[in-house]
């Protein structure tokens, strides 16, 4: 299906680099100095999606090709998930033929490639052929452009969740709290699902959402700062069957009554619903006093494309940050809101953006947007050492 990001996979765990054997990343460290203001002669450009990004920004990208016919004479898609895409990278740089020109990632895979020093440092040595980043982003959105530490553009945003997910017919009251969903797990072993955060967006936004509720000492430090949400995860996982190893299959689940609630986010409410992937009248529900965990996809360049090849993925970018572009990334409410720029509304979105949200959003998501706290994804590294202790001591069951 369209919405699907994430793929259910038997894979290690997101970014654990052993001590025996990790081929070593690529010599060179930094992006040309200059580059042209536009290719010698019209590039192909594959782009690699890990986000499922290219179904708000795909009419962006088709729309700069067609405009720009001597930037890009094609674009060729793939897409694969997050956790494969560091690997892919890293042999393409190896074997000296980058044959991948721009990928398309989440949080979750800009930490690997910040980690594994895979892509170019765009920022600030090109800032001059972008936007003003600060002024042009919502404050959210900024906010979480500097989780990308200049290797990469923020080219839609989302307030995320955590959200709970539920069907009604069989969760009359949903819980209101860590503790009341705990007790609800409880009572019904096997009925309240996540996916692995690693490689799911509801999955890591739940995850990360947790210290501010629990009252943990360092929201920031999941090392050290974690004591109340890694107790809590295991007492919860007591009653959890199993972990998906992406929303997708969660979503599944849902809709045909092996879950009865789930972790969610706004996009991952709607968009299936609009789908009809997941029935219309599932409600969702938020723990009294939450911080929304605010997520965003970003345009990443990898080691080793050519000058011309840098040239068209720094115009594209820039292309895609224009207001009447952002506007497509309301899509069908796959991330919703979805633009990561200032003054785009659901009125300068395509007419089926706006019906299919008219009918499948939430009137209570403005309010819970506005109302409640936002807090950025963890930064790179500690994502990272988050992930690798979840999938060690809660999800290896």
């Amino acid at each position: 299906m369209r919405w699907t990001r994430k793929l259910q996979l038997v894979i290690p765990a997101l970014l654990v680099v052993t001590a025996c054997g990790a081929p070593e990343a690529p010599q060179a460290q930094n992006a040309p100095t200059t580059i042209p203001d536009k290719p010698s002669k019209p590039v192909e450009l594959n782009v690699l999606d890990v986000a499922g990004n290219l179904q708000l920004t795909q009419g962006m990208i088709d729309e700069f090709v067609k405009s720009n016919p001597d930037f890009v004479s094609k674009v060729n898609y793939t897409k694969a998930t997050a956790p494969d895409m560091p690997g892919k990278l890293k042999a393409e740089q190896n074997s000296g033929t980058s044959q991948t020109h721009l990928v398309l990632t989440g949080t979750d895979g800009l930490s690997s490639v910040i980690e594994q020093k895979l892509v170019y440092e765009l920022l600030p040595g090109f800032s001059a052929k972008l936007p003003d980043l600060e002024k042009t982003y919502l404050p959210p959105a900024w906010e979480m452009q500097k989780l990308a530490q200049g290797q990469g553009v923020a080219v839609t945003y989302y307030p995320a969740g955590p959200l709970l997910e539920y069907d009604p017919a069989k969760v009359p009251t949903p819980p209101t709290s860590p503790a009341e969903l705990l007790e609800w797990a409880k009572a019904h072993p096997g009925k309240f699902q996540y996916a692995r955060p690693a490689n799911s967006g509801p999955g890591r936004t739940f995850l990360m959402g947790l210290p501010y509720l629990l009252g943990d000492t360092d929201p920031k430090d999941p090392e050290k700062g974690w004591d109340k949400t890694w107790a809590y995860l295991k007492d919860l996982g007591q009653y959890v069957d199993n972990y998906p190893g992406g929303t997708t299959d969660v979503m599944k689940n849902l809709a045909n009554g092996t879950s009865w609630m789930v972790a969610s986010t706004t996009g991952w409410d709607i968009n299936p619903r609009v789908l009809g992937s997941v029935p219309e009248g599932m409600k969702i529900s938020t723990f009294k006093g939450f911080h929304w965990v605010t997520d965003a996809h970003y345009a990443v360049v990898p080691k080793g494309v050519s000058q011309d090849v840098l040239a068209a993925n720094l115009a594209l970018i820039k292309f895609m940050l224009d207001p009447q572009q952002q506007a497509k990334a309301y899509d069908k409410g796959y991330f919703y809101p979805g633009p990561a720029v200032k003054d785009v509304t659901l009125k300068m979105a395509p007419q089926e953006s706006q019906d299919a949200i008219a009918k499948f959003g939430r009137a209570e998501y403005d309010k819970l947007i506005s109302d409640n706290p936002k807090e950025t994804s963890l930064p790179a590294a500690q994502q990272v050492k988050a992930f690798q202790r979840w999938d060690r001591e809660i999800g290896k069951k």
